[in-house]
């Protein structure tokens, strides 16, 4: 499997709501992510960083591939996972989409050089 599949660390919930603790520690970066229904992202992949996501609302086709090895995931809220370094990763967003992304060390390795390679 080119993917780790995570749960939060811990999640508290009452008539009031839900707070889900995702991680407390391991990564630099942290993006709040919007993709409109219909949109593809992708077709990149990191050197030096593993990427963990969580689906905070909607769903996607998340399609990985690495060498001569190929994955397909359907992904909705609540799902939680992490893309490991040189992993190509490609996104089909089936609806509006919101996603927590995270780093391990960040992509700006420089001024002008990022962390994102073309698959």
């Amino acid at each position: 499997m080119l993917i780790e599949f995570l749960k939060p660390d811990f999640t508290f919930e009452n008539e009031a709501g839900r707070l889900n603790q995702l991680v407390h520690e391991g990564w630099k970066q942290i993006n709040a992510i919007f993709s409109a229904g219909g949109s593809v992202r992708g077709g990149h992949y990191h050197k030096y960083n593993k990427e963990c996501f969580f689906v905070l609302a909607g769903s996607f086709r998340l399609t990985v591939y690495k060498d001569d090895v190929r994955e397909e995931y359907e992904m909705k809220q609540g799902d939680m996972f992490v893309i490991p370094e040189y992993v190509c990763h490609d996104f089909v967003y089936h609806e509006d989409t919101y996603l927590v992304a995270m780093y391990d060390h960040g992509v700006e390795l420089s001024k002008d050089v990022k962390d994102i390679w073309s698959a």
